[in-house]
């Protein structure tokens, strides 16, 4: 990317840092490994729930779909609500629900009620999505120019959550059988009172503005306009950067997904042991999680677009590692640990700039907008990888997530060539 493009993004109008800003990144901070230990914790054995009580085993992949998908239904309303109320308020709404889908699944499970499972779990899914829209409340109480650092401390939390969550499981299972409920239910309710302390805190702790309407316009005015969420998309989309910005976060979120979730079936298909595929897993997630904060200092030293760059050429290299792999088992946590990377590389880059990029008024519907497009497409994605593995193995899967790249690939020369373009 050029170095016009660089500079372009660091002549936003400087926000002044929030009072108090530290101690509510750090409660950010808290609050996002609490919720990776909730999601973790409870979705680690939900498709193994879903199996035994639905006795069928391709019931089971339904559960990761509808956290998912719950993921995208909230996503919006949280973003309004974070306009209309303040961060905190949408944080602890979306921390609330999944407290609520716990207790339900647990219900379902006790009761046989099956609907109510993928219900409870789709629910569940608003915990994700406030994880998710902390990242952006982080760049709220950041500091000027250490917004993307901000973002992905907030995101660095959840690898301990993602890493401890797994290991309460059995804990959790342990406390729920000597309570008297069915096996594999304990972790739900570990989840449920791991998101109801995180939602105490949000609620009582965290004191965040309603976002989007603290922050000056050019002119130096604060701006209450309101704008709906799809129609901020829309015209984001039309602007080349924001567009860059979209489709680096939805695209890398998207093909991070279609391998990942392929990954353990094609590993215990090659007759694989469960512990092995797990080390596999946890390079990946290591990989997502444990590089944000290098990805964040990345963003604010050479600029949002360039560590876009960075992350696409890395989920190329994955992919087309995935794709030589073949049957070699060799080569895949090489690969799943830079699929990992390249997507902390374009959530990063990507929010980054789509916080840049936008008057204040559009912005937080935006991010609202997109998170739930990214998730859209993350679960259309993972619904069709068990075909796509099916007819064409994974290498077919990996070439499938080469073309995802492609729109990303094309956004990004449009906006390196109208920043070389010669002015008057």
């Amino acid at each position: 990317m050029s170095d016009e493009t660089t500079r372009a993004e660091r002549m936003a109008p400087p926000r002044a840092p929030r009072r108090g800003g530290r101690l509510q990144l750090g409660l950010l901070i808290l609050n996002q490994l609490l919720a990776g230990v909730g999601v973790a914790t409870g979705m680690a054995l939900a498709a193994i729930l879903v199996t035994d009580l639905t006795g069928v085993e391709a019931m089971g992949g339904l559960s990761q779909s509808s956290s998912v998908l719950g993921a995208a239904i909230a996503a919006v309303p949280l973003a309004r609500l974070a306009v209309r109320s303040g961060r905190h308020v949408a944080l602890a709404t979306g921390y609330a629900c999944s407290a609520a889908g716990a207790v339900l699944v647990v219900t379902a499970a006790a009761s046989g009620w099956i609907p109510l499972v993928f219900l409870g779990l789709a629910a569940f899914g608003a915990g994700a999505a406030a994880g998710l829209q902390a990242r952006f409340a982080a760049t709220e109480v950041a500091a000027p120019g250490f917004e993307a650092r901000s973002m992905s401390l907030v995101l660095w939390a959840t690898t301990i959550g993602s890493v401890a969550g797994p290991l309460l499981s059995s804990t959790g299972d342990e406390l729920g059988r000597a309570i008297g409920l069915p096996a594999l239910v304990g972790p739900f309710v570990l989840s449920g009172a791991v998101f109801a302390v995180a939602t105490l805190i949000a609620a009582t702790a965290l004191r965040l503005p309603r976002a989007g309407h603290l922050e000056a316009d050019s002119g130096g005015a604060a701006s209450d306009a309101r704008i709906g969420s799809w129609a901020a998309f829309t015209a984001a989309f039309a602007d080349r950067r924001s567009r860059l910005a979209i489709l680096a976060i939805v695209c890398s979120h998207t093909v991070m997904v279609g391998v990942m979730v392929m990954t353990p079936v094609h590993m215990t298909g090659h007759g694989l042991p469960v512990a092995l595929v797990g080390v596999v897993i946890s390079i990946h997630i290591l990989g997502m999680y444990g590089a944000s904060p290098l990805m964040g200092w990345l963003a604010d030293r050479i600029g949002a677009t360039r560590v876009i760059a960075i992350g696409g050429g890395i989920l190329l290299t994955a992919t087309v590692l995935g794709i030589v792999a073949g049957d070699s088992m060799a080569i895949i946590p090489l690969a799943l640990g830079l699929l990992g990377l390249g997507w902390s590389a374009g959530l990063i880059g990507g929010s980054t700039l789509l916080t840049t990029t936008v008057p204040a008024s559009m912005r937080v519907p935006l991010q609202g907008a997109t998170d739930a497009a990214m998730n859209i497409a993350a679960a259309t994605s993972a619904a069709f990888s068990g075909l796509v593995l099916g007819l064409a193995g994974f290498a077919g899967v990996n070439v499938i997530a080469i073309l995802v790249l492609v729109p990303l690939v094309v956004a990004g020369v449009m906006v390196a060539r109208a920043g070389v373009r010669p002015t008057a």
